[in-house]
């Protein structure tokens, strides 16, 4: 089973809010333009900076389209200088439209614990806090049931050295991010974070599960 530990170089000090917009107190305005479509369905996940998840889930085939936001804890409306403070309960988190005639949710959920190290508890390589805390969302018994086996199998297998300390949680409710943040590495490609973080974490997913991306990236 091609399962990996994402490894971030100790000698990278970037992190994810580097680069960011000037830190304010507004709430978050922006939503999608576009609506979700008959024939697709939404998964929520977080595992440390969503530019670096956005980027690895928007490479996965069957995959529309994903949306960085803030999942999991109690502040209403939070942005993203209140994220940063570890203090609303929520994580950095990604909303992934996807169609489920090509790609399933059990899949969704291998690449979430492919793509980042479930065993580090509120932090994901040069990251953090309770922010960039790993969490497997579900919005139905079906799919907690989808998570919990196939942690279970992971834990069999021992594929991670350390315990897996993901959380699994319903999602409550997902608010977008501030609209700079929406395809932040992609519209950032010189960016010292994008450059040194997300762009070597995604490249590491990639060539680990290329029977999984989008014919244009192989």
């Amino acid at each position: 089973m091609k399962i990996f530990i994402l490894l971030i170089s100790l000698l990278s000090l970037q992190t994810c809010i580097s680069g960011s917009a000037p830190l304010d107190n507004r709430e978050p305005v922006w939503t999608p333009s576009s609506s979700l479509q008959e024939n697709h369905k939404k998964a929520y996940f977080a595992s440390g900076c969503f530019w670096c998840v956005e980027a690895v889930f928007e490479s996965v085939k069957g995959v529309k389209e994903v949306y960085s936001g803030y999942a999991g804890g109690f502040t209403k409306n939070p942005n993203y200088n209140q994220i940063g403070s570890g203090k609303t309960g929520h994580a950095e988190s990604v909303e992934v439209i996807y169609d489920p005639a090509v790609v399933n949710f059990g899949t969704l959920v291998q690449v979430f614990f492919g793509s980042h190290d479930p065993t580090t508890p509120n932090r994901q390589g040069p990251d953090r806090g309770t922010q960039y805390r790993s969490i497997a969302f579900y919005t139905s018994d079906q799919e907690r049931e989808i998570i919990l086996n196939y942690i279970e199998l992971l834990q069999e297998k021992k594929i991670f050295s350390g315990e897996i300390v993901t959380e699994v949680k319903p999602l409550e409710k997902f608010f977008y991010a501030e609209e700079y943040h929406q395809d932040y590495e992609k519209n950032n490609p010189n960016n010292p974070y994008v450059q040194q973080v997300s762009i070597p974490r995604l490249k590491r997913f990639q060539q680990l599960y290329p029977e999984l991306l989008k014919d244009n990236l192989h």
